[in-house]
C-alpha cells in the first residue's frame, strides 16, 4: 500500500491544487480599466448594460444588480413583504445568508430538510413545515443543481407563497431547458470570485414582475425614487427625489459591472468545461463504493459550482478530519459546505436544535467539497481522483 504523504509518503503531486478560483483573463481587465478611465465608476451606463446582459442570459424579464449576493436576497426578502411574524421556509445545507435574509427583516426562518441523494430542499419537508404564517420559500440551488422548481411552485401556487430562488450556485443551470433566473418570483445571484462568474463582489435579483421590480430598485438605493407615481410629493422639478421606504446603499459600483459583463460572455465556455470537469470526477470516483456521487433530477441541467465529495465513513477507518487532512497533504485543498444554518451559534441562540434536519446533519458530517474551476486541466483533474483514491485505498476498512 502506498504510504500517505501526510505520513511521510510521496504526495500526488508537488504543487496546491485550490478549491475554487476565479479565471479573469486580459478582456475582462481591460474593461474594467476602460470603466475606470471614463467619467462614471457608479451608478452610470455599466450597470443598465450589465443588467440588459443579465436578462438575456436568463430569460428574465427586469434584473437588479446590487453590491453582492447577501444584499440581493436581503431586497427580495424586503419586496416579498417579509416582516415581523412571518415564516419563511429555507434550506439548512446553504450559506447562512438564504436565511439570514430573513432575520433581517424580523421573519422566522422555518429549515426544511433536504434530499439525502440531491442535498437540495425536499419537497415533501417543505409541506410538512407550512403553516398559517408560512410567506415564502427560499429554495438554494445547492452546488447549482435546480432544485425541484416544479413542485415547489406548485406547492406555492396551493398556499399562496413567494418563491425567492437562491441561485447563487447557479448561474448557467436549465430547468426544463428554461435557464435558472425566469422561472421564481424572484432570483438571486452572486457574483463572488469562486462562482462561475464574478464581479469581485456582486449580486442580482431577477423576476418577472414589474411591481417587485420597481420596489427592488428603491430598496438597492435607500428607499429614494426619483418617479413621480411612487412619490408622495410629486413634483416636476428636475432635481427632485423622494425617499418613500426605508431602504439600503446596495449599488453596485461600474467597473464590477464591466468585470461582470466581459465574464458572462464566457459563461457558455465556462459551463461547458464546468461539466466536463463533473463528467471525469463521476467517471474516476463510479468504482468506488466508499464515495457517493450526489445525483442529479433529469430536469436539470447543471451548470456546477461544487463538485461534493460524500463519504461513507463506516467503510473506512478514518474520521473526515482525518480524510481532509490527508488530502491537503497530497496537495489537493478541499472544502465543506454547509454546516447546517441552524447549528451556528448564533441560531443556537435563537433556540434553533441540534437534530433538527437529520438528512442536513448526516449529511454535513460525511460531506467534503474537491476543486472545481474552469482553469482545472484534465491532468490536474486526474491527480485529484488518483489522491482521493489513494487516501480511501490507505483508509479502506
Amino acid at each position: 500500500m502506498e504510504q500517505l504523504a501526510i505520513f511521510g509518503g510521496t504526495p500526488v503531486r508537488d504543487t496546491k491544487i485550490s478549491y475554487g478560483r476565479q479565471c479573469i483573463e486580459q478582456d475582462d481587465i481591460d474593461a474594467v480599466v476602460a470603466t475606470l478611465k471614463s467619467s462614471a465608476l457608479t451608478c452610470g451606463p455599466k450597470i443598465n448594460e450589465l443588467e440588459k446582459a443579465l436578462c438575456d442570459v436568463t430569460g428574465a424579464k427586469y434584473a437588479v444588480a446590487v453590491s453582492n449576493g447577501t444584499a440581493a436576497l436581503h431586497i427580495a426578502a424586503m419586496a416579498a413583504g417579509i416582516k415581523e411574524g412571518d415564516e419563511v421556509i429555507v434550506s439548512p445545507i446553504t450559506f447562512a445568508a438564504s436565511a439570514n435574509c430573513v432575520l433581517y427583516c424580523g421573519g422566522t426562518p422555518v429549515f426544511a430538510d433536504i434530499d439525502p441523494e440531491t442535498y437540495n430542499i425536499s419537497p415533501s419537508s417543505i409541506r410538512k413545515c407550512i403553516t398559517e404564517k408560512t410567506k415564502a420559500i427560499v429554495a438554494v440551488d445547492f452546488t447549482g443543481q435546480a432544485v425541484e422548481l416544479d413542485e415547489i411552485r406548485e406547492i406555492c401556487k396551493e398556499h399562496n407563497l413567494l418563491l425567492i430562488e437562491d441561485a447563487a450556485h447557479s448561474i448557467g443551470t436549465k430547468y426544463n431547458g428554461k435557464p435558472i433566473g425566469s422561472i421564481a418570483d424572484m432570483t438571486t445571484f452572486s457574483f463572488h470570485p469562486v462562482k462561475t462568474v464574478t464581479a469581485g463582489e456582486g449580486g442580482a435579483v431577477m423576476t418577472n414582475d414589474e411591481g417587485l421590480y420597481r420596489r427592488l430598485l428603491r430598496l438597492r438605493s435607500h428607499g429614494i425614487t426619483r418617479n413621480q407615481d411612487e412619490m408622495v410629493h410629486a413634483t416636476d422639478d428636475p432635481w427632485y427625489n423622494e425617499q418613500v421606504e426605508l431602504g439600503y446603499n446596495y449599488r453596485m459600483t461600474d467597473f464590477q459591472a464591466a468585470l461582470l459583463i466581459s465574464q458572462l460572455k464566457k459563461l457558455p465556455a465556462f459551463s461547458a468545461r464546468r461539466k466536463e470537469i463533473v463528467t471525469m470526477y463521476e467517471k474516476g470516483f463510479a468504482d468506488v463504493p466508499e464515495i457517493q456521487i450526489q445525483r442529479e433530477i433529469p430536469e436539470s441541467d447543471t451548470t456546477r459550482h461544487l463538485y461534493v465529495l460524500r463519504l461513507h465513513l463506516e467503510m473506512l477507518t478514518c474520521t473526515r478530519r482525518e480524510f481532509f487532512d490527508a488530502l491537503a497533504a497530497e496537495n489537493i485543498q478541499s472544502q465543506v459546505h454547509y454546516l447546517p444554518v441552524y447549528r451556528h451559534s448564533h441560531y443556537e441562540n435563537l433556540g434553533y436544535p441540534k437534530g433538527l434536519c437529520p438528512n442536513a446533519e448526516k449529511y454535513y458530517e460525511e460531506s467534503m467539497s474537491l476543486p472545481l474551476y474552469y482553469l482545472l486541466k484534465d491532468e490536474d483533474i486526474a491527480d485529484v481522483i488518483k489522491a482521493v483514491k489513494k487516501v480511501i485505498a490507505y483508509y479502506r476498512k
